[in-house]
């Protein structure tokens, strides 16, 4: 009897890992940029070579963005998102474009470029790990044309661990994603940093089909009464020690 009881417990178990809900890893790329030149050498390698390997290699929906031209904090930068199902994703996506003959020699003005010709200044790479109530990211539609969208891109700094994993309560079991949602903030993702240079932090991103519309969502979630309800819930303060936040177009390349 004894027997059974551990067997069926272990079953159970086995049950749960199978049907528990995986959860998506994404990577950000920064690269920060010095002019024009620099520009056109980043996005012709992203066009012809890098987003064609990306998709060879079966990572269907990458997006291209920048930052909008009133946003003059941000700097000349071109941010590239890519989802990844796991963490081994990632390293097996490093040994395919090594091996990608075809990328190697359409990106090779970029990839070997000299170095008194380099084609950014500084690259910074972050790694994301999806949040238990948005496991998977999501694909904005929109008529209006790319350079009129407003993707606005968040970073949430907590000035403790503590604090840090008390926001991230806050966006799921506190209801936050789920308010987003109902107010149709068209999100792509909402995630965790688990490498990168300004944790502990957490990073989403939401759509808009254009300035007013991003202007009006945040109008109507700052005088929401849920959110007000929320945020003065006592182990919900001072969860966020700095808010970064970029205001972004998709380029003309970008899958979404």
């Amino acid at each position: 009897m004894k027997t059974i009881i551990i067997a069926a417990f272990f079953l159970l178990a086995l049950i749960q890992i199978s049907t528990a809900k995986s959860r998506d890893f994404y990577q950000i790329q920064v690269y920060h940029l010095n002019g024009k030149t620099q520009e056109q050498i980043l996005e012709n390698f992203l066009k012809t070579a890098y987003l064609p390997a990306l998709h060879r290699a079966g990572i269907k929906t990458v997006g291209v963005f920048k930052p909008i031209t009133s946003d003059t904090t941000s700097g000349k930068q071109i941010i590239v998102w890519i989802p990844l199902s796991s963490l081994d994703k990632l390293d097996k996506l490093q040994q395919t474009l090594v091996k990608d003959l075809n990328y190697q020699s359409t990106g090779t003005d970029f990839l070997k470029a000299p170095f008194d010709q380099v084609p950014f200044q500084r690259k910074e790479v972050i790694l994301l790990k999806s949040f238990p109530d948005a496991s998977g990211f999501v694909v904005p539609k929109f008529t209006t044309i790319p350079s009129q969208r407003i993707y606005e891109l968040r970073s949430y700094e907590g000035p403790t661990e503590h604090l840090f994993g008390q926001k991230i309560k806050m966006f799921n079991e506190g209801g936050e994603i789920k308010l987003f949602k109902s107010l149709d903030f068209n999100a792509v993702f909402y995630a965790e940093v688990i490498s990168g240079s300004s944790m502990p932090n957490l990073m989403y991103m939401t759509t808009f089909s254009d300035m007013a519309s991003h202007d009006a969502h945040w109008k109507a979630f700052s005088n929401h009464p849920d959110w007000k309800k929320l945020a003065a819930i006592n182990e919900y303060q001072h969860t966020v020690s700095k808010i970064v936040k970029i205001l972004l177009f998709p380029t003309d390349y970008s899958d979404f």
